[in-house]
C-alpha cells in the first residue's frame, strides 16, 4: 500500500509517495491552481499515480496541507458573517487591544473587523468569572437576533460570551436555537473552539474560525469529490497549524487551526530529518514562490506558540512558532516612489508566474534574476517539464529595474537578491538572536523550490556555519505530512494561585482532558495502544501578563513541588531570571491528544562511490557576486553525486523539485541519509 503527503504552495503543489512495504519515497510537483486548490491535488496525483503505474486502490492515505483559511483571511473572502456576544461588548472585536500595528508609523492602522458593527449583536446575560450564572440568557432577544440574521442572509454566527470559557451553558444554549432555526448557517461557539480567558483574543479566533468556515467546506467537499474520482476510496487528512493530521469532520469544525497548515508540516519532517543527520539544533528555511517561512528547532524539538496574527488578526490557537514573510521566488522587484529598489512582499505566484517561465508575467521576480545570473537554468527546470525563457527575463529585468535605475542589467539581478537575502535573514533573527539563540551553534535546514539556492547567501548572513540540504527539498512540506501524527489540543482555563489544592485541580482536569482526547481520538480512529497525550501547564509569577509553559509528564505523577522547581527553571530559562518566595499563578492547563501513525523509515540505500565527474552534466557561467564575475560552475545531478567525499565549490546541484547553489568558498558532501551538508570555508578555517 501507498500513502501520500500534498502541500499545496502559492506556486506549484508538491507530491510525496511512501511505499508502505519497501520504505521508498518518490516525490511529484506540479503547479498550483488558486482558484481552485483540489484541482492541482487530483491532476498531480493522477499523474504521479500513471507514472508510477500505481492503482489508486493502492492508496491508503492522503495527507495534505492547505492554505485555504490563511487566503480567505488575507483575501478578506470568508462567508458573510454575524457575531453575538454579552451586552456591553459587541465592539471588543474593533477596540482590541489599543496596539498600534507600528508604533511610529501613523499610515498604518489595524485592519478592519470581519465583523461589520451591524451584525454585532448582544443578549443579555452574564457569568461571573468562576462561572456561576449572574443572569440567564434572555431567549426573547436571541429569537429577535435570529430573525434579524435571516433578513441580513448571513451565512456563519460567531457566539462568544464574556466567561463562557468556565461554563459553556449559555453559549450552548443559544448555539442549539440557532442550528434549530438556522440549519445551513455555520455556527461557532468560542467554548467548542477555545475555552480560555482573554476575551478579545478568543473573539477575534472564534470570528476567524466562522468566517473562514463556509467555504472551508465548500473546499473540503470538492476535494473529498477529486479524491474519490481517481479511484481511491480514502478521505484525505489535513495538516494543522500545530504539526499534527485531522480528520475533515474535525476541519470542518475548527478551520482556524488550519492558518499554517503546509509550513507546519515542513518544520516537523525537518526536525525528524535534521535529528537523522546528527543535527539537534537547526533553523527551517522554507522558501516557495510566494512566502519564505522560517522556525527553530531547539534539541530536536519545534518550537510551538499560542500567541500569533493571521494576516494582523489574533488567532489564539496553539501552532507550530513560525514567521512567515512575503519573500519568495516570484517576488516581485518594484521601485518606490523615492527610487529606491523594494522587493517583495507582492508575489507573481502561481499564475502569471515570473516572466521566465513565459505564462504571461510582466513584472521581474526574484526567479527572473536567478535565471539572468545563471544560478537557475537559463533552459528548463523541473526536469525539463517547464520551459524558462531567458531572453524574457533580461528584457524585463533591464526594462523595470537596471534602465530606472541606471544599472547594468547583471548588478540590478544582484541587488534583488541581495534585498531578497537582507530580508530573509531579518526573518531569520526574528526567531533566533532575538530571542536569545546563537546561530553559530544552529545549522540552516533549507528546503522548498527556492530554499536551497539562497541558502548559502543567507548562511553567510547571518553567520551559520552548516547548511543541510534534503533529498528533493521542494517537497520537504509534503513529506512533512507523511512524518506527522494525528493530533489536536485541548485547554481549560484556571487562574488560581499555585498550592496543594489547587494541583489537585490541575490533576482532575488532566484526567478530564484525558478523557476528552481519548473520545476524539476513538473518533479518528486510533487505536488505544496508539495514543499518547502531551501535558502542559502555564503559569506566571504573580502580578505578572504572559506565562511559561511547563511539561508535566502524562505517564508520571509529578508533584507540586517538582512543578513549582521547573517552572522556576523554565522561567530563568525564558527570562533570565527566577524570584523566589514570590507565589506563582496557575493560569491554563492543555494537552494534546496524539495518535500515532506509521513513519516512513530511512529509505535511502545508495552505495554511489563512483566519482564527481560522474554525476556532471554540464556547466555554467555563474555570477555569485558583483565582485567576482561570471565563474564557470560544474552543474551536477544530485542522485548521483557519490556519497560521503567531500567537495569543494562553485559547484550546481540540480534535482526535480529545486536547485542547490554552492559558493566557490565553500566545502559539501552528501551524507548516508541523501542529505546534502555545506560548510563555509571560513567557518573551517
Amino acid at each position: 500500500m501507498y500513502r501520500i503527503g500534498v502541500d499545496v504552495g502559492g506556486t506549484f503543489t508538491d507530491f510525496t509517495l511512501l511505499n508502505d512495504t519497501t520504505g521508498e519515497v518518490l516525490f511529484y510537483k506540479v503547479s498550483s491552481t488558486p482558484t481552485d486548490p483540489s484541482e492541482a491535488i487530483q491532476t498531480g496525483a493522477r499523474e504521479m499515480l500513471e507514472e508510477y503505474r500505481i492503482s489508486p486502490s493502492d492508496v491508503s492515505f492522503i495527507g495534505h496541507g492547505t492554505t485555504v483559511a490563511t487566503n480567505l483571511v488575507i483575501e478578506r473572502k470568508g462567508a458573510k458573517t454575524a457575531l453575538i456576544t454579552t451586552k456591553g461588548f459587541r465592539d471588543v472585536l474593533e477596540i482590541g487591544r489599543q496596539t498600534r500595528p507600528h508604533l511610529y508609523d501613523y499610515q498604518v492602522h489595524n485592519p478592519p473587523p470581519l465583523v461589520q458593527r451591524v451584525l454585532r449583536f448582544e443578549v443579555s446575560e452574564r457569568l461571573d468569572s468562576t462561572g456561576n450564572e449572574l443572569r440567564p440568557v434572555d431567549m426573547a432577544e436571541v429569537d429577535a437576533i435570529i430573525e434579524k440574521l435571516i433578513v441580513a442572509d448571513v451565512k456563519a454566527v460567531a457566539i462568544c460570551f464574556l466567561h463562557s470559557y468556565v461554563n459553556a451553558e449559555h453559549e450552548s444554549v443559544v448555539r442549539d436555537r440557532l442550528r434549530e432555526r438556522l440549519p445551513d448557517v455555520y455556527v461557532t461557539t468560542s467554548s467548542d473552539l477555545l475555552p480560555e480567558f482573554r476575551e478579545f483574543e478568543r473573539l477575534s479566533t472564534t470570528v476567524l474560525n466562522s468566517y473562514s468556515g463556509p467555504r472551508m467546506q465548500t473546499y473540503l467537499d470538492r476535494l473529498a469529490r477529486n479524491v474519490s474520482s481517481l479511484g481511491s476510496p480514502v478521505i484525505p487528512y489535513t495538516i494543522h497549524s500545530n504539526g499534527g493530521l485531522m480528520s475533515i469532520p474535525t476541519v470542518r469544525q475548527f478551520p482556524v487551526r488550519t492558518c499554517l497548515s503546509g509550513p507546519a508540516a515542513g518544520v516537523v519532517g525537518a526536525a525528524v530529518v535534521a535529528r537523522e543527520a546528527g543535527f539537534e539544533n537547526i533553523v527551517t528555511f522554507d522558501v516557495g514562490g510566494t512566502s519564505t517561512d522560517v522556525s527553530v528547532i531547539v534539541d530536536g524539538e519545534p518550537q510551538f506558540t499560542s500567541n500569533r496574527n493571521v494576516a494582523d488578526y489574533p488567532v489564539k490557537t496553539p501552532m507550530v512558532d513560525i514567521h512567515v514573510i512575503g519573500a519568495g521566488g516570484g517576488s516581485i522587484a518594484w521601485i518606490d516612489d523615492a527610487g529606491a529598489l523594494k522587493v517583495g512582499p507582492q508575489s507573481a505566484g502561481a499564475v502569471p508566474g515570473p516572466v521566465a517561465y513565459g505564462r504571461g508575467g510582466e513584472m521581474p521576480t526574484v526567479t527572473d534574476a536567478n535565471v539572468v545570473l545563471h544560478r537557475l537554468s537559463p533552459a528548463t527546470l523541473l526536469n525539463g517539464k517547464l520551459k524558462v525563457k531567458e531572453d524574457e527575463a533580461r528584457h524585463v529585468l533591464d526594462e523595470r529595474v537596471a534602465t530606472p535605475l541606471e544599472l547594468p542589467l547583471e548588478d540590478a539581478a544582484i541587488g534583488i537578491l541581495r534585498i531578497a537575502n537582507a530580508n530573509m535573514g531579518r526573518a531569520i533573527r526574528s526567531v533566533s538572536t532575538e530571542r536569545g539563540h546563537d546561530l553559530s551553534r544552529f545549522a540552516l535546514m533549507a528546503f522548498g523550490g527556492a530554499g536551497p539556492l539562497h541558502a548559502c547567501d543567507v548562511a553567510a548572513e547571518c553567520g551559520i556555519p552548516t547548511v543541510i540540504i534534503p533529498r528533493e527539498p521542494g517537497t520537504m512540506c509534503a513529506r512533512g505530512i507523511l512524518l506527522s501524527d494525528i493530533s489536536l489540543d485541548f485547554v481549560r482555563t484556571l487562574i488560581k494561585s499555585a498550592s496543594l489544592s489547587a494541583w489537585a485541580i490541575v490533576k482532575k482536569n488532566f484526567a478530564d482532558m484525558r478523557g476528552q482526547g481519548a473520545a476524539w481520538l476513538e473518533g479518528e480512529k486510533v487505536g488505544v495502544g496508539l495514543r499518547r497525550y502531551v501535558q502542559f501547564v502555564e503559569a506566571r509569577y504573580e502580578g505578572q501578563n504572559f506565562e511559561v509553559a511547563v511539561a508535566v509528564p502524562a505517564d508520571a505523577d509529578m508533584s507540586f513541588d517538582e512543578f513549582l522547581i521547573e517552572f522556576a527553571k523554565g522561567h530563568h530559562a525564558e527570562y533570565g531570571y527566577d524570584i523566589p518566595g514570590r507565589t506563582v499563578e496557575i493560569v491554563n492547563c492543555r494537552i494534546k491528544a496524539v495518535g500515532l501513525v506509521p513513519k516512513p523509515r530511512n529509505d535511502f540505500h545508495s552505495d554511489n562511490r563512483g566519482s564527481l565527474a560522474d554525476a556532471r552534466i554540464g556547466s555554467r557561467a555563474v555570477l555569485f557576486s558583483s565582485n567576482s564575475g561570471r565563474i564557470e560552475a560544474p552543474v551536477y545531478e544530485r542522485s548521483r553525486v557519490p556519497l560521503g567525499t567531500e567537495f569543494s565549490g562553485p559547484a550546481i546541484i540540480e534535482e526535480m523539485s529545486s536547485t542547490t547553489l554552492i559558493p566557490p568558498d565553500a566545502r559539501f558532501h552528501v551524507d548516508s541519509a541523501g542529505n546534502i551538508i555545506i560548510v563555509s570555508m571560513k567557518a573551517v578555517g
